[in-house]
């Protein structure tokens, strides 16, 4: 590999992206203007913004407490009453203060029609008079409602049946009337104040300042009235309730000094409210939230274009073959592809940063008003922040441009190519949001996991820059991780570069209704990698579907019979959503089922190796586990009573196996080793398949902690398979490993009572395991026998 060919690809491939218009704008022009437009966007919106006024409607105004409620002429709130004073400007107030008193409304209680709006001067005045005009039609009716509802609730077991259901469908038709006079009115809420209630309210005070008791009061309630269903409504009330909340206290006050008590005896704890945050922590707390998520979509999006042109769109041009025939080896044609998206990429993402950044520090520094005054200039973050927003776009950057070129080089058009990565696309907009969580934090688990690593160290970092000394032990693994993703995308990226198929692949319409006849047409002896690949999907679109029924059947299971409705539930997923959709792939899609399944005797020594390696491998698989459980998080409930159903010493032991040993020795074995290696081994890369299927495995186990066990003993599996020839021998080992997980379940009972598993075993803060001295006597078994495994031929499948 000659680095100045690289250098010579990666000089032709950026002049040519710097002549395309679609990547300078997504890369340039869109950062640069599209914030500073956003901003001045927003800063004119929110200084023309003025909220609709919403109408209040009081009835009995002048039978309101002091103090006031209402200004002079009954138009408006007083100020006061709310936290803004401006907000009193949002509300409409319609009230029969000032209202000729004589209004009287029609006693035979006909409906009242309500009014067009009108917005001339000349008609304000009646337009007021009608709505209250419908305000009082509507008191009228609730009135009518509650005397039905005493006389109903007063009736004795004497009173006739027709007599109450013809007061009931009066109550239905009264409501009916009342939502309909509501719902066609302006009004937005309306609130009903009982006739004396001032007169109620100054005599609750002076009873309760002379101590008199409360016998034969009857107390007396405003009624408020609004539509829930409606955004309109809810929103005035929201307003209304505020104000009508401060003057309430107030009164509440006055009641307690006329009665010689303190003010706050209604709040007996009182407490007093101290908020620690500083300028520059509130923008650390914004900056937290948007940093991150730009940083990774915009590492993605850059990426996203000059792939598919880099790929796709050089065979659409018909110049690959062009770049094929130059003297450079085609690893290094794609180390500079790879090295341009990658330029790109960071150059999108810091440049959304920068302008990002800019624009919101523009629009904080102009803030005069609200907690955004508050950031004002120490609202950037600091200098050491913005140096790791540098390095962690790095590793972002080469992810996305490695497997932005890879899934570009497979498609044959850029339409084509866009189809393959509007996916990668979504599944990282979904890590995004995840990342954006108070509730999820930077773990030595999540600092390995593409994506979710990078975007919360730097979310770490600009919440707090004082405590970066603490995260900077995740650096080295978030890193190296990112970097070990990048590197792996990019060597997938060189093999498709190195095949003919997928450089010269020809563009083919797909018709569904050929494409079944020929799978079941003309099956192959074997599955493709496609169809293994829908396998392990099917799976775990199955188990994603059966969740919650699986976690309803165990929460309404009977008391004392948990642990059976447990065994039964995992004996069906792993019989109906793992086993049965491969079989049923396996039978359907091939020609040679039992070549598929690998269901042939292997050589008596494979049987040994799978019927004794796990036993000598059980204390290492159970000292992983144990030394590594600090480093995944918690167990789900789900997974702790499976565990808990293994120790379960009500249940029969022959029962516990069979559903936690048998079963997933058969079915699991029979869908991962048997169907989905096969699909991966028919590409002839036999230590990949290997690995793809083992750590397939794992991902269906969704734990974390058997995610990582799991997937290193499906490698393990796999090798003993593709060496076998056969699959009972990792049956036989599954069998194995998972019995013995059954047994070490009850080692903690088995110590009380055998001197033996005392001395096998080792108990303390970290559970139940094995001691020193048994774990290397299992290493110094168990390494020879996998290397003598490696060494032997691979079978023919």
């Amino acid at each position: 590999m000659t680095w100045r060919n690289i250098q010579l690809i990666f000089s032709r491939e950026v002049a040519d992206q710097m002549r395309d218009r679609r990547t300078l704008f997504m890369v340039v022009v869109l950062p640069l203007l599209l914030y500073p437009a956003l901003g001045i966007g927003m800063m004119q919106m929110t200084l023309l913004f003025s909220e609709q006024s919403r109408t209040v409607v009081i009835l009995g105004a002048n039978d309101l407490p002091a103090p006031p409620l209402l200004n002079k002429d009954g138009t408006r709130i007083i100020d006061q009453w709310f936290v803004n004073e401006g907000d009193s400007l949002t509300l409409n107030v319609v009230s029969d203060l000032s209202v000729d008193q004589q209004m009287i409304p029609d006693p035979e209680g006909k409906s009242t029609e309500v009014p067009t709006n009108t917005s001339s001067e000349e008609n304000k005045f009646d337009a007021r008079e009608t709505i209250l005009q419908v305000a009082r039609d509507i008191r009228l009716r609730l009135d009518e409602l509650k005397r039905l509802k005493e006389e109903i609730a007063q009736a004795d077991e004497s009173a006739k049946p027709d007599v109450i259901a013809m007061k009931q469908g009066q109550i239905e038709a009264l409501t009916e009337q009342v939502s309909t006079l509501f719902a066609r009115s302006d009004i937005q809420v309306l609130i009903l104040i009982p006739e004396g209630f001032d007169e109620y309210i100054r005599s609750e005070n002076e009873r309760l300042a002379s101590r008199e008791s409360e016998d034969d009061l009857t107390r007396m309630r405003p009624i408020f009235i609004r539509n829930s269903a409606n955004e309109k409504s809810l929103i005035a009330y929201g307003r209304v309730r505020e104000a009508l909340d401060n003057w309430e206290q107030a009164i509440l006050s006055e009641r307690l000094q006329m009665a010689n008590l303190p003010t706050d005896l209604t709040r007996p704890v009182n407490e007093e409210l101290v908020d620690l945050a500083k300028g520059e922590e509130l923008a650390a707390n914004v900056w937290s939230k948007l940093f991150p998520a730009m940083l990774v979509v915009m590492a993605m999006t850059g990426a996203f274009y000059p792939a598919v042109d880099l790929g796709a769109g050089e065979k659409e041009r018909g110049t690959m073959e062009t770049l094929l025939i130059c003297p450079a080896l085609r690893s290094e044609i794609v180390i500079g592809k790879f090295l341009t998206v990658l330029l790109f990429s960071l150059v999108t993402a810091l440049l959304n940063l920068i302008s990002m950044g800019m624009t919101g520090l523009h629009v904080l520094n102009t803030a005069s008003s609200g907690q955004l005054s508050a950031l004002g200039d120490s609202a950037i973050p600091g200098f050491e922040v913005l140096i790791w927003v540098g390095i962690l776009a790095i590793p972002l950057a080469a992810l996305f441009a490695s497997l932005s070129l890879a899934f570009a080089l497979f498609a044959k058009s850029t339409k084509e190519g866009q189809y393959y990565l509007t996916p990668l696309l979504t599944v990282t907009m979904g890590l995004t949001v995840f990342c954006l969580s108070p509730a999820v934090e930077l773990t030595p688990f999540y600092s390995l996991i593409p994506v979710m690593g990078p975007a919360l160290l730097l979310k770490g970092m600009l919440l707090d820059p004082n405590g970066q000394m603490q995260l900077m032990w995740y650096v080295v693994p978030v890193l190296l991780s990112s970097f070990m993703y990048s590197g792996l995308a990019l060597m997938w990226a060189i093999d498709q570069f190195q095949r003919e198929e997928v450089l010269f692949r020809e563009a083919e319409r797909f018709d569904m209704r050929l494409w079944l006849k020929h799978l079941l047409r003309d099956k192959e002896r074997l599955p493709s990698f496609s169809e293994s690949i829908f396998c392990f999907v099917l799976i775990m679109l199955l188990q994603f579907a059966m969740l919650k029924t699986f976690g309803n059947a165990l929460q309404n299971a009977p008391a004392g019979q948990e642990s059976w409705t447990m065994m039964r539930l995992l004996v069906i997923q792993q019989l109906a959503i793992i086993a049965c959709p491969a079989l049923f792939m396996g039978i359907l899609l091939t020609s040679s089922p039992l070549s598929t399944f690998q269901l042939r005797i292997p050589h008596w020594k494979y049987l040994a190796l799978g019927l004794f390696l796990p036993l000598i491998m059980h204390p290492l698989v159970v000292e992983l586990a144990v030394r590594l459980a600090w480093f995944f998080p918690s167990l789900p409930e789900h997974a702790k009573a499976a565990l808990a159903t293994m120790a379960d010493g009500s249940v029969p032991w022959f029962w516990v196996v069979l559903t936690f040993a048998v079963t997933p020795a058969i079915c699991e074995e029979l869908a991962f080793r048997g169907f989905i290696l096969a699909g991966f081994r028919k590409t002839g890369r036999h230590t990949l398949a290997i690995v793809f299927s083992g750590l397939l495995f794992g991902i269906m186990h969704m734990i974390p902690q058997q995610v990582f066990n799991a997937a290193l003993l499906g490698m393990l599996l796999g090798l003993l398979v593709v060496k076998s020839g056969s699959i009972f021998p990792a049956m036989l080992f599954h069998f194995g490993n998972n019995a013995l997980g059954v047994l070490h379940g009850n080692l903690e009972s088995m110590r009380q009572t055998s001197s033996l598993t005392k001395t096998l075993t080792v108990s303390d803060e970290f559970g139940v395991h094995y001691p020193l001295w048994l774990i290397a006597i299992a290493v110094g078994l168990a390494i020879p026998m996998i290397v003598y495994l490696c060494r032997q031929k691979t079978a023919r499948m």
